[in-house]
């Protein structure tokens, strides 16, 4: 039998770094691309590579975004990847070996992923292996909705396996690409936990904060991967305080309540 695999992204404003993921993706089936609004040329480099690119600018989140795209999917197995990620021949050539075998049908497969930040590839801090569930069989698991930080699901029926070889990612251009990115997280991730009614103090950001500089630097020995290492930690912690910040900003009273 003849097994198809789908590659599937979700983009948007990712004119830099999509030729290259798609270029890596080429052997695939078919390749889907669903777009959120691009204000780039993001969707043209897209059409260079696959005539299935499609638009959903109704933003409700990266696990919702994740089922539209997967939707249009018609490969037996579903491989997820993202703008600023690069298949190595390596791990390609365990994809295939997997999609190939029938008895693996049965399985979702854990990719790892090694991120390249500030001018080095990140080998500690807790950031390799990155395992992320990317490929598994399409008609037996799906992403949740959650806004962020959004999973796979899968019956209890079906295995996790891990794949070898790294997939490269390509994570910041620079410092404000990572601000960026951070707060839209971050504002994610609040109104989140907002809509089920959660609450959070600027005590709880600088306790969760210290505590992520504390398991990166220290606990996952960030300081082995020098400088960056020290950096990411640091930004990883403000990170971390911005989210509770921002929640607990959502709860103050606005101008129209004084």
């Amino acid at each position: 039998m003849d097994v198809k695999i789908s590659a599937v992204l979700i983009v948007k404003n990712e004119a830099d770094n999509l030729a290259a993921c798609l270029q890596g993706l080429v052997w695939a089936d078919e390749i889907i691309v669903l777009d959120s609004g691009s204000r780039d040329n993001t969707v043209d480099v897209a059409r260079g590579y696959t005539d299935k690119v499609y638009t959903a600018t109704e933003w409700a989140g990266f696990g919702v975004q994740r089922q539209r795209a997967q939707s249009y999917a018609t490969g037996d197995w579903v491989l997820m990847v993202d703008a600023d990620e690069i298949l190595t021949p390596a791990l390609i050539a365990e994809i295939k070996a997997v999609v190939d075998d029938p008895d693996n049908q049965n399985s979702v497969y854990a990719l790892p992923r090694l991120s390249y930040c500030f001018g080095r590839f990140i080998r500690h801090s807790g950031w390799y292996p990155d395992y992320v569930v990317r490929l598994y069989p399409r008609q037996k698991a799906a992403y949740n909705a959650a806004r962020v930080h959004e999973k796979l699901e899968y019956p209890d029926s079906l295995k996790l396996r891990k794949l070898r070889g790294d997939m490269l990612h390509y994570t910041y251009r620079d410092l404000e690409h990572y601000l960026v990115k951070s707060a839209h997280y971050a504002s994610e991730w609040a109104l989140q936990r907002e809509l089920r009614g959660k609450s959070a103090s600027l005590l709880q950001g600088v306790l969760h904060g210290l505590g992520c500089f504390v398991r990166m630097y220290l606990l996952r020995a960030g300081f082995l991967d020098g400088q960056q290492g020290l950096l990411l930690a640091i930004l990883s912690a403000h990170s971390t305080f911005v989210k509770y910040a921002d929640l607990w900003v959502r709860r103050q009273p606005k101008p129209s309540d004084q």
